[in-house]
């Protein structure tokens, strides 16, 4: 049988989800934790891939087992495998062909911004000084809704088909001197958020027009784009499936 978990991790400690040759990942970490638990070598496939030092609050992978598996039992078994930084939420029975990947019809991330220096965000959020200015932050976000190619904003050499992805929210939130920019699409490019919130930054202090945003983005240059903020302040909060009830 085909089996969906449902999870999440602080990325601070992993260089990323997938496998890395010398360094650790939550890929990595996950099989060995399932391996040990079923005693049977156990591979595992992810909603996508997230870089060194992000976050995810609700992540999910398939995986393959010959058992039914009690769903509560068995996550709490997983659990007390895991180290603290790694959370299963749920094991949930699905199809043979299901695909974590490719079934996903939406993503969704949240970068987390701090704007007064404080002692107990820097490992979660990133500390931005300068004076932005949200509101022309989120007009500049609602002209990506205007286009679906983002080469601009992509991490360059990519082995990708198309740079083509559906926004389909962008916005961003202030509560005091804490900042959120929530995005959803149906698919992102490497390192697409951070650059979209490198340049809109670039926006919020002054340095990047309306219509030099228009530009970048159709410039398909990703050096034309603004800086890529630093992972530790980036979080995928949700993967929707058409077959997976939210919790």
């Amino acid at each position: 049988m085909r089996y969906f978990i449902e999870f999440a991790y602080n990325g601070k400690n992993y260089h990323g989800w997938q496998y890395q040759p010398h360094s650790v990942s939550v890929q990595e970490t996950l099989v060995k934790a399932l391996t040990t638990l079923f005693r049977k070598e156990i591979e595992i496939t992810g909603a996508g891939r997230t870089d060194t030092g992000v976050h995810a609050k609700q992540m999910y992978a398939h995986f393959d087992h010959d058992e039914i598996l009690d769903s509560a039992y068995w996550t709490q078994k997983l659990n007390s495998f895991l180290p603290k930084d790694i959370v299963v939420f749920r094991i949930i029975p699905l199809k043979d062909d299901a695909h974590a990947r490719f079934d996903a019809i939406s993503r969704t991330y949240e970068y987390h911004i701090h704007t007064f220096k404080d002692a107990f965000e820097n490992e979660g959020s990133w500390y931005h000084f300068h004076p932005l200015d949200v509101d022309k932050m989120n007009e500049a976000a609602k002209i990506l809704f205007d286009y679906i190619d983002f080469e601009c904003f992509s991490k360059t050499h990519t082995d990708v088909k198309t740079f083509n992805c559906v926004i389909k929210e962008a916005y961003w939130q202030q509560n005091g001197t804490k900042l959120v920019f929530t995005i959803s699409a149906d698919r992102f490019l490497r390192n697409m958020v951070r650059a979209i919130v490198g340049t809109l930054i670039g926006v919020g202090i002054g340095k990047i027009s309306f219509e030099d945003f228009r530009k970048i983005i159709e410039s398909k240059n990703r050096g034309n784009a603004g800086f890529s903020v630093p992972a530790h302040g980036l979080y995928l909060t949700k993967v929707i499936y058409p077959y997976i009830h939210q919790q």
